[in-house]
């Protein structure tokens, strides 16, 4: 059975200018494939495979001066990106394209804080310790956009097995908010993007040298980075059970609000808590969250007078549902909702949340098509305030 795949990053400290030797004999295999693709389009009706083209490129080691693993990496990641792009070719890799320089698993060997590839040693900033575990194929060098090489181990980590699911939490993803919890938190969006928009767009008038750029924009990617990390940490330490709503980052990217939705980085976070839950034996759901704002949690009405319609309705921050009078922040009330609609798909387990007695069916917020609904237990009676609405969902699920 296998594993769970990690990949571990490392800065490069030694040997720099090798790899950006390597690098470019590696863009030439690269090429020579994309042109070997061409030929092919052009003359005959079989695609090359991986295989076909490390034949083509048997004995090439020695002339380019790089390892023979390196040239089958690069050919078979090829033509593994020609399938998945469902392209009938590649760009091809230039002078200003950004250095990588692949290897097999196989040809890595650890040599304690440092690592033996093609009779080099390349020593690296040991920012943590690499667990034992086998080193897989896809493992490579990559340069960032400030000439800095790093070395991506991807590495094969035996399964964790799942914590029993006491304790859930809905996320509703927002660019007020950066998440707000069905517990009633609400997480802030820091907006790193704009907070250093005006010291980067005085660099682009004053045309500083592009390095000092791309350090800028190499600062804001981290601090992001960091900043999800540490909250899907926290989030998979604190809940054995997460369902985060599945927003359209893709569909608000073509409006008004595109230059907030890439700062907010949705998809990364959803990307960084995925992974995390598995790695901590957390169960991670991504639900539809359809309606998720305009239905009522407490009695799960959708045809409320009062709920937030429209493009007119993202004004609207508080409002009371019609039919039972329970008054709801719509963040709050989204992801109360988005947790409902998690708990009804099928094999979660979500009914340790609530017991085995006193139960009643709660159906999926989004209506969406189904298994019919699950039977949890009833909470305790619901006050007519949102805060009292919290109360019980923070106890049971605290």
């Amino acid at each position: 059975m296998a594993g769970m795949i990690l990949v571990y990053r490392y800065r490069v400290k030694s040997l720099n200018g090798l790899l950006n030797k390597q690098s470019r004999a590696v863009n030439y295999v690269w090429n020579f494939c994309n042109d070997t693709q061409k030929h092919a389009l052009k003359w005959s009706k079989k695609w090359p495979t991986g295989f076909d083209l490390n034949v083509l490129t048997t004995g090439s080691s020695k002339e380019l001066d790089i390892h023979s693993g390196t040239i089958n990496a690069t050919c078979e990641q090829y033509a593994k990106s020609r399938s998945q792009h469902r392209r009938p070719y590649l760009r091809y890799r230039g002078r200003k394209s950004l250095g990588w320089v692949p290897l097999k698993g196989r040809d890595l060997k650890r040599e304690g804080d440092a690592f033996r590839f093609a009779g080099n040693t390349f020593r690296v900033f040991n920012s943590r310790p690499l667990p034992e575990g086998k080193i897989k194929d896809g493992t490579n060098f990559a340069q960032d956009a400030r000439g800095n090489w790093f070395l991506n181990i991807v590495i094969e980590m035996p399964d964790v097995q799942a914590r029993p699911i006491r304790s859930g939490v809905g996320i509703d993803l927002g660019l007020k908010d950066f998440a707000t919890l069905s517990t009633g938190e609400k997480l802030p969006n820091d907006r790193f993007g704009r907070r250093a928009a005006e010291k980067l767009a005085k660099a682009q008038r004053a045309r500083k040298h592009k390095r000092h750029i791309a350090k800028l924009h190499a600062k804001i990617a981290n601090a992001r980075a960091d900043f999800q990390h540490k909250l899907a940490l926290d989030l998979v330490r604190r809940f054995d059970y997460i369902a985060v709503g599945n927003v359209a980052a893709a569909t608000l990217a073509r409006t008004r609000m595109a230059k907030s939705v890439y700062d907010a980085s949705w998809s990364s976070f959803r990307n960084k808590l995925r992974y995390k839950a598995i790695a901590h034996g957390a169960t991670f759901e991504e639900v539809d969250e359809r309606s998720s704002t305009q239905s009522c949690s407490a009695c799960g009405s959708k045809d409320s007078t009062t709920r937030p319609k429209g493009i007119a309705g993202l004004r609207v921050r508080e409002w009371a549902c019609s039919d039972c009078g329970v008054e709801h922040d719509r963040d709050i009330n989204a992801a109360l909702n988005i947790l409902r609609c998690g708990r009804a798909s099928p094999g979660v387990g979500i009914l340790s949340l609530w017991g085995e007695e006193d139960v009643k069916v709660m159906s999926c917020a989004s209506g969406s098509a189904g298994p019919p609904p699950r039977a949890v237990r009833a909470p305790p009676a619901i006050e007519t305030s949102c805060r009292g609405r919290q109360s019980w969902q923070s106890e049971r699920l605290s």
